[in-house]
């Protein structure tokens, strides 16, 4: 009994953090207070403080994980108000996530192969682009570590979503389909997130890049790590 009075409150102080944090993000529009790197920054500082564990917040923050796939089903209802948009511009969608995973894994080996890193840390990293569950999977099939897999996924989400505005700009990418495949491709569902600031055509091909690059992403590991000998 005494653990319902706990997840309720680590429910409320995760929700509260990030409200908090949307507002702030609402107000000023910079990519680095973005609610996702700011409420997870101010819950850590939180349990730090008073010494609380990770398995003690995970009573509550076990119910917000679950609701990770009935927002990724969401997903499907902007996906149906552009069905047409998709499928009128099928081969170049492909063409642009191909590339995106592509480049996202084989960046990934060569800098290992460059740098010298751990074989374990490098395996975890290779999937770092895809969702977290797939690339908790692709981490753990080509033998690497799950746990590291997770904040390889976070950094390269975070750092994304920051970064994304300034590369478009630089670049001068307003098409929403070049939007939407490299925030899709490189930073997955919070990448996702930041899509949805430029509008739903954005958003969507965001959301398709996310699950095209999950499915390819899977096959595409194993050949990477065969192909650089990582």
């Amino acid at each position: 009994m005494q653990q319902i009075p706990l997840a309720f409150c680590m429910i409320l102080g995760t929700v509260l953090a990030y409200l908090a944090m949307a507002r702030v993000y609402k107000r000023y529009s910079y990519s680095i207070l973005i609610p996702v790197l700011t409420a997870t920054t101010i819950i850590i500082i939180i349990l730090s403080l008073f010494h609380i564990s990770y398995d003690s917040y995970m009573v509550g923050g076990q119910w917000i994980s679950s609701l990770l796939g009935p927002s990724v089903v969401a997903l499907a209802y902007p996906l149906y108000n552009q069905r047409r948009f998709l499928l009128d511009h099928l081969f170049p969608i492909l063409g642009g996530v191909l590339v995106g995973a592509i480049s996202g894994m084989v960046t990934v080996a060569l800098l290992a192969k460059a740098f010298g890193i751990e074989h374990s840390l490098a395996l975890a990293l290779i999937p770092k682009s895809l969702t977290t569950p797939v690339a908790i999977e692709v981490a753990k099939g080509l033998g690497g570590n799950a746990s590291l897999a997770v904040v390889g996924v976070m950094i390269a989400g975070i750092f994304g979503a920051i970064v994304a505005p300034i590369i478009f700009k630089w670049l001068r990418v307003h098409s929403p389909i070049g939007r939407g495949i490299g925030l899709g491709s490189a930073s997955h569902a919070i990448g996702t997130a930041k899509a949805a600031e430029y509008g739903e055509l954005t958003f969507s091909m965001s959301s398709v890049t996310m699950a095209l690059s999950a499915i390819i992403g899977s096959v595409l590991g194993p050949i990477v790590v065969w192909v650089f000998h990582i």
